[in-house]
C-alpha cells in the first residue's frame, strides 16, 4: 500500500507516520510539507511544496496512492476564523482535488475532532469549520472517505505540540478519559487508518471507534 501523509511534522502526524512506517503492508509512505522531516527511512520519500493552496505541480507524486492520511491543522485558539478556515478547509480541499483526479480510488482518512458539527448551528467556531471541511470533503465523491473524531489525544511516538506540563496532564488523565470513550493516542490514529485503508471501516470514526480499530490491527 503506497499512502501520503498530509501534517506528518505535527504531534498525530508524527505518530500516523511512525506506525505506518512499521506497518509490513505500507510499500511507501510520502510526506507533504513545507520542510522535509529530521528523519530518514527507506519506505520515506519527502516532498517539499510551499502553496498549499495549488497542488498541481505535486499531480504526478500523487498518482497511483491507496490512501490519504490527513493530519493537518491547527489550533483555534488566537486564529481568526478566516485563517482557521484557509488552512482546515482551504488546504484540504485543495489537496483533495488533486488526490481526486490523480488516485480516484484512494481512501482518504481525515482527522477532524470529537464535537464536530457538519450542520453549520454550533456556536463553536472551530467545529463548524470543521464540519464545512467534511462536507466539502464528502461533495467530491471519494471512493472511500473516513472522517475521525477524536477527542483528547495523547502522543506516545513523536513530539507533542503540547508543552511539558499539558503534556504531563493528558498522560495523567488518559487512562480515564479513554475508559469512557474520550481519548486515544497518536499511535491509535495511526494503526486505525492503515486498519481502515486495508479493510474498511465506519465512515466516522470517534475516540472508541479508533481505540476498537487499533487493538485489532
Amino acid at each position: 500500500m503506497r499512502i501520503v501523509i498530509f501534517g506528518a511534522s505535527g504531534s498525530i502526524g508524527q505518530g500516523v507516520l511512525l506506525q505506518a512506517l512499521d506497518h509490513p503492508g505500507v510499500e511507501q509512505v510520502v510526506s507533504v510539507g513545507r520542510r522535509t522531516l529530521a528523519m530518514d527511512h527507506p519506505k520515506l520519500r519527502q516532498l517539499e511544496h510551499g502553496d498549499f493552496l495549488d497542488f498541481s505541480a505535486l499531480a504526478d507524486e500523487l498518482r497511483g496512492l491507496d490512501a490519504c492520511f490527513w493530519c493537518l491543522g491547527t489550533a483555534s485558539a488566537g486564529v481568526s476564523e478566516a485563517d482557521y478556515r484557509r488552512i482546515t478547509v482551504d488546504f484540504t480541499v485543495a489537496a483533495a482535488r488533486v488526490l481526486r483526479a490523480q488516485s480516484p480510488e484512494l481512501c482518504f482518512c481525515f482527522v477532524s475532532g470529537a464535537g464536530t458539527d457538519d450542520t453549520g448551528k454550533s456556536r463553536a467556531m472551530w467545529a463548524r469549520v470543521k464540519g464545512e471541511a467534511e462536507n466539502a470533503l464528502r461533495a467530491m465523491g471519494f471512493a472511500r472517505l473516513h472522517l475521525f473524531r477524536p477527542g483528547i489525544v495523547q502522543s506516545i511516538r513523536g513530539a507533542s505540540s503540547r508543552g511539558r506540563v499539558a503534556s504531563a496532564i493528558v498522560a495523567a488523565v488518559h487512562p480515564l478519559v479513554a475508559a469512557v470513550g474520550l481519548g486515544t493516542t497518536n499511535t491509535a490514529i495511526g494503526d486505525a487508518m492503515i486498519s481502515v485503508a486495508m479493510r474498511g471501516s465506519d465512515r466516522v470514526l470517534d475516540s472508541r471507534a479508533i481505540n476498537r480499530l487499533s487493538e485489532g490491527a
